[in-house]
């Protein structure tokens, strides 16, 4: 066990890479067009200072919180990330993972596990939805999400439909067939352990989506769900109200980037949003999340909750955001490297060393708990910040 343990995120993902096929690897990493997006996600954080104190620090440090209603250890959320093939228990690691740490989950509509077999294991989970289908169809996933002990709605907003990139983009088969299995054999060869993590169980990794299945009807394909969402109207503001006027617990907008946006959710009656550019997936050149985030917590923070999603690898990290007004942070490619890594284990690992850094960071500037935290703990650079809209 002791051979899997990593000191920091960086370690994780350079172990990713080694452990994981070319294709599954280059999914996770990818942006969109020329990853403008995609770097500035994590160099925003590298032009943040702090302002520590050297006497007067606390004992006692406190991290807990209460964000989406629920009560949680620390101020970093689980986001939603679809078809978790980088492990052989996907989702399922992660929600005991998550639980195990006191941390909340976000599943994906896209996952390959059942919002019931991870609400069963998480009693935190936030079901993530696209605007995707008729509003009948959503209806029967709010009230899917409902009875499986959902306990908050995330709608995911942020993702255009340009995502070609410079570099090339891994090929993902809809199905694992012969043909797939030809195609990507040299690549899993080459990264034995991957391969036999999965022929251990007797299954090959799946790319069903078991939340976006009518019912009565087969769970479609990644592929399949990733169709029916391309094809869907886009929705309008009015879309938007209409779906969270059908949910009455905490409900999240995820993927604002501009104040007029935020001021049009706080109008929507959302509880929450996250300042996201989908991790540099969405339209290239958007600033990164941290960048625009003091702008929105400025113009509707006493209003609702603000969260940032995007580039988070560090507990100070999660220190910077909070210090510039973020309830919390969410975390998605940090927890999948884990994930990758060592399954259950790998994302308690990188949970762990995010509170180890938050800790870290809050001991330096004095203080005793997370939201004592405020502008005048960090140093910016002048341009630093963006205001959207």
């Amino acid at each position: 066990m002791a051979a899997k343990w990593f000191e920091t995120v960086a370690i994780a993902q350079q172990r990713a890479e080694r452990r994981l096929p070319k294709s599954v690897y280059g999914a996770l990493v990818a942006g969109s067009e020329k990853g403008l997006s995609l770097r500035d996600n994590t160099a925003s954080f590298d032009e943040l200072g702090f302002a520590p104190h050297v006497a007067g620090l606390s004992n006692e440090r406190s991290m807990a919180i209460t964000i989406m209603g629920q009560s949680v250890s620390m101020p970093v959320l689980i986001s939603p990330t679809g078809v978790q093939a980088v492990h052989p228990d996907g989702e399922v690691a992660v929600a005991r993972a998550a639980a195990n740490r006191g941390v909340a989950m976000g599943l994906s509509s896209f996952a390959s596990r059942s919002l019931e077999e991870v609400c069963a294991i998480n009693s935190q989970v936030l079901f993530q939805m696209y605007w995707s289908g008729s509003r009948d169809q959503m209806l029967q996933r709010l009230e899917r999400a409902q009875t499986a002990g959902a306990k908050g709605i995330i709608l995911t907003l942020d993702w255009s439909f340009a995502n070609g990139r410079d570099w090339g983009s891994p090929w993902i088969p809809d199905t694992i067939d012969a043909k797939a299995v030809v195609k990507l054999a040299p690549q899993v060869l080459a990264r034995p352990q991957w391969f036999w993590s999965f022929a251990r169980t007797g299954h090959l990794p799946s790319l069903t989506t078991p939340n976006m299945a009518s019912p009565g009807k087969k769970a479609p394909t990644f592929f399949g769900a990733y169709y029916e969402w391309m094809h869907s109207s886009l929705p309008s503001w009015s879309d938007v109200e209409w779906l969270r006027s059908q949910w009455s617990g905490p409900f999240m907008v995820k993927g604002v980037s501009r104040v007029d946006d935020a001021k049009r959710v706080v109008d929507v009656g959302a509880t929450a949003l996250s300042v996201s550019n989908h991790g540099g997936n969405n339209l290239d050149s958007t600033p990164a999340p941290l960048r625009s985030l003091a702008a929105v917590v400025d113009a509707v923070g006493d209003q609702i909750e603000v969260l940032l999603d995007g580039g988070v690898r560090r507990g100070s990290d999660v220190v910077k955001a909070l210090a510039l007004g973020a309830n919390a942070v969410m975390i998605g490619r940090a927890y999948l490297w884990g994930l990758a890594v060592a399954g259950q284990v790998g994302v308690e690992n990188v949970l762990d060393v995010l509170r180890g850094g938050i800790d870290s960071a809050l001991l330096g500037l004095a203080k005793s708990d997370v939201k004592e935290l405020d502008r005048t703990d960090v140093v910016a650079p002048s341009d630093f910040f963006r205001r959207l809209g």
